[in-house]
């Protein structure tokens, strides 16, 4: 399907806007009216900027206030709307935004709504132009789609449709079912956009929270299958009103757009590949999803779980941080053939200590390692969905491993389920244990999850991406008292990977949370173990303990053990979670090591906000 974007969802001047969409592969645009009031580009020029482009103009927006006012008032819009037919004819959009009126003195008379829209068609006709009359969710009589849709059909001319808005209908918990009862061609426009599940004014959730497909926790894909279902099959547009899309650089927010429209057309795909639409009459056939152009990228790999995490050292670190892997049972086996790159184990864990590019600010998590079966399979997906494959610098014999940048900077490494990469490091020095002859190497079992760090403006790609391009799953999203601020956290998952990517807060002392965790199958054994190995485990305040036993009926001996081992405590439905933390290395990274009981799915987010008490004062010393 064709693929509009509106230009109040990207940042810059018009053209610089064009420009984005264009670049990052959209056929057409929403011209938002303040965009091109504030241009110096004349209509005609914008026009021809467009096309040569590549980009139609499939709307011009909005066109505010108009139905059921006093007499006088729509005798003044009717003037109104004739400049802005003239102008469209001058930019080549044929399509007009309506919004239902919000003005006080609307009058709540369908009729005359409906004798006010209808004379507004037959001028637009004239000019070759059709109205999508959009219900707006906080509209002063008209707010939901079934209620537009009444006052089309009552007008009844063909140049007046609806205009379907996902956000104003799915905003308002309005059952988008009916909209498989309009017809086709009575449906002039579509207009997406995702958003987080807030409790705020709606207004204010539309101005400042709307985001991209994918990105937040509205069901688009039944939205957009009721949608076909109808029949429609005009562009997919998105329209998103976003604080951080308008602050941000075009080019990449376009891309992300695009990556959004991408995924929703994909999990369209395969709804329509297995399922059967349902209306309010039964059960009726799916839309012949042979008729509708949707994406199809390669099918993302079936991951086996990591193969690796590589960290990223400074020679002022890089000690501390070899005695910390070794007093948690790592032993370094090997050194990379051709750079400044070790490779430490642990049983089935395999870290890569990177000291090639010491990264700016502390050690940091650089990159993941994901077996799959078909690595190239995995990176063709990763380029369907716009996310370029990065140079490869290798040795002539080393393993060629195709790799991606996730927003936030992050790099993932497609790796063979045969760990051939392996090859790439030497043979453990006479001086360095083989981990199969090491009695602690059993004391971990794998790696439980990893957290990554993003900006602000870079959370919302980065789980896109994650979901786009590895297929994983997110789960629910958290904040997190940090002493300086609320850190946003959100967790995402695929089998036994577990990757969650955190925001932090600004201002003073604020943490980059990142660090991996190690699981276990005796949270206190392993403990014992990483102190009297010389770890430096971080302390929990006792007042965290004190609170626990009034929080939960613990056992006085566990509440005891898990005090003199600084263990934290969670449980759920399911089960229960036990972990303690390693200090920090540098300002922002740290180990942990949990246990899971009886099905425990969480990750102690109750214990975060000690956690990161505990560790500021060194994270202010750093």
């Amino acid at each position: 399907m064709r693929k509009s974007i509106a230009t109040v969802s990207l940042s810059g001047a018009l053209d610089e806007k064009l420009t984005a969409a264009a670049h990052a592969g959209f056929d057409g645009v929403e011209i938002f009216e303040n965009d091109l009031v504030n241009s110096p580009l004349a209509p005609q020029d914008i026009r021809r900027h467009a096309a040569d482009l590549g980009l139609t103009i499939e709307l011009y927006q909005p066109f505010r206030d108009f139905e059921a006012l006093p007499e006088a008032r729509f005798t003044a819009n009717l003037r109104r709307a004739e400049r802005k037919f003239a102008l469209m004819r001058q930019l080549g959009a044929s399509t007009l935004l309506v919004c239902s009126n919000v003005d006080p003195d609307t009058i709540a008379d369908d009729a005359l709504a409906a004798q006010h829209l209808l004379t507004l068609a037959e001028r637009a006709a004239q000019h070759g132009i059709t109205l999508a009359y959009e219900a707006l969710a906080w509209g002063r009589h008209v707010d939901d789609y079934e209620h537009s849709w009444r006052i089309v059909k009552t007008a009844d001319h063909p140049h007046l449709g609806i205009c379907l808005d996902s956000f104003h209908i799915l905003s308002r918990s309005t059952d988008p079912a009916g909209i498989r009862a309009i017809p086709a061609q009575k449906i002039a426009f579509l207009q997406l956009a995702d958003a987080p599940l807030l409790s705020m004014d709606i207004l204010q959730w539309s101005r400042h929270h709307r985001c991209f497909p994918g990105q937040g926790g509205f069901d688009l894909t039944s939205f957009l299958e009721h949608v076909v279902a109808a029949g429609y099959r005009g562009p997919l547009s998105l329209e998103v009103f976003n604080d951080t899309f308008r602050r941000s650089d075009a080019a990449p927010t376009a891309i992300d757009a695009m990556r959004s429209l991408l995924y929703l057309e994909e999990a369209l795909r395969r709804r329509l590949d297995t399922a059967v639409g349902t209306t309010g009459h039964g059960q009726t056939p799916a839309p012949d999803r042979d008729r509708i152009d949707l994406f199809t990228p390669p099918a993302p790999g079936a991951l086996q779980g990591l193969a690796f995490v590589e960290l990223a050292v400074g020679d002022a670190e890089a000690q501390v941080l070899a005695a910390l892997l070794d007093a948690l049972g790592f032993r370094r086996t090997g050194r990379h053939r051709t750079k400044q790159v070790e490779l430490w184990r642990h049983g089935v864990i395999h870290l890569v200590v990177n000291r090639e590019e010491p990264p700016q600010d502390g050690p940091s998590l650089r990159a993941v390692g994901l077996r799959t079966k078909d690595p190239r399979a995995a990176a063709n997906r990763a380029e369907a969905y716009l996310a370029p494959l990065l140079p490869n610098q290798r040795g002539t014999h080393e393993a060629n491993l195709p790799s991606v940048r996730v927003p936030g900077g992050t790099t993932l490494i497609f790796c063979p389920t045969d760990d051939a990469w392996l090859g790439d490091f030497t043979s453990p020095a006479e001086n360095e244990t083989s981990p199969d002859t090491d009695v602690r190497s059993s004391a971990l079992t794998g790696i439980d999850h990893l957290a990554l760090p993003v900006s602000f403006d870079e959370f919302d790609d980065a789980l896109l991406f994650l979901r786009a391009v590895l297929g994983l799953h997110p789960e629910q999203s958290l904040e997190l008292a940090d002493p300086y601020g609320l850190v946003r956290s959100r967790a995402l998952t695929a089998g036994e990977i577990r990757i969650a990517l955190n925001l932090p807060p600004g201002g003073r002392g604020a943490a980059r949370p990142q660090h991996l965790a190690f699981a276990c199958r005796d949270i206190f054994a392993a403990a014992r173990a990483a102190r009297l190995n010389g770890a430096p485990i971080q302390p929990i305040p006792d007042n965290y303990y004190d609170d626990l036993l009034a929080r939960y009926d613990l056992d006085e001996e566990l509440l005891a053990r898990l005090r003199e081992h600084a263990v934290l405590y969670d449980r759920d439905r399911q089960g229960q979670f036990l972990h303690f933390y390693t200090e920090l290395i540098g300002p922002h990274l740290f180990f942990e090591v949990v246990q899971r009981i009886d099905g425990y799915a969480d990750y102690g987010a109750a214990n975060s906000p000690t956690r990161m008490a505990a560790q500021h004062p060194a994270r202010v010393s750093s």
